[in-house]
């Protein structure tokens, strides 16, 4: 009984921490004013037939305070990763010299870190919607060991289990939000 109750509260853990490291990702996406590796890292590449991480065939590097440098591996994939970092969507513009792109950030306007604050907003919500989900899969779970044949658990037990649950879920909750607090901050940094 009680370690059905702890495997239970390990799974919602782990989910709950899965969804943060998913929210962590989305946010090292979103560009500010600073260069970062992580901004380019989402870029997919067609490379030897299939479709690869840009972070498995070239070197990221910062260069600068507004600078990135990717080092492509294979010269043969110089012009595929500098299409792809330019179809992005990220409002960058490479220059290649030989197997190195350069890749200067732009300074953003007003507008620009108002979108992205948004977009960081909606990254929030959707890690909060993902975590009330793993919440609401738990209560369902607890509800069913007090009614489970072969090993039930008490009305108090699970009234417990469901309180922690909820603590859980609002610690999970409270890092989301000191999460996008930071990432605003970030972005509307000049």
């Amino acid at each position: 009984m009680a370690a059905d109750l702890k495997t239970l509260r390990q799974d919602l853990q782990r989910r709950m921490d899965g969804a943060m490291e998913t929210l962590r990702k989305e946010f090292a996406g979103l560009r500010t004013g600073r260069a970062s590796p992580a901004l380019l890292e989402p870029i997919r590449v067609e490379a030897y037939g299939g479709v690869s991480p840009l972070n498995q065939v070239a070197n990221i590097s910062v260069a600068g305070p507004g600078l990135l440098s990717v080092q492509v591996w294979d010269k043969a994939l110089v012009k595929a990763v500098e299409s792809a970092i330019r179809e992005a969507n990220l409002g960058l513009n490479p220059q290649t010299e030989g197997q190195v792109i350069r890749v200067p950030l732009p300074p953003l306007t007003q507008e620009r870190r108002n979108e992205l604050a948004k977009a960081a907003a909606r990254y929030a919500e959707q890690t909060r919607v993902a975590i009330r989900g793993v919440r609401r899969d738990g209560m369902e779970q607890i509800k069913a060991l007090v009614h489970d044949k072969k090993a039930p658990i008490s009305e108090d037990e699970a009234k417990r289990a469901q309180d922690e649950v909820q603590k859980l879920t609002d610690q999970y909750i409270r890092q989301v939000d000191t999460a996008l607090a930071e990432k605003e901050k970030d972005i509307r940094q000049v």
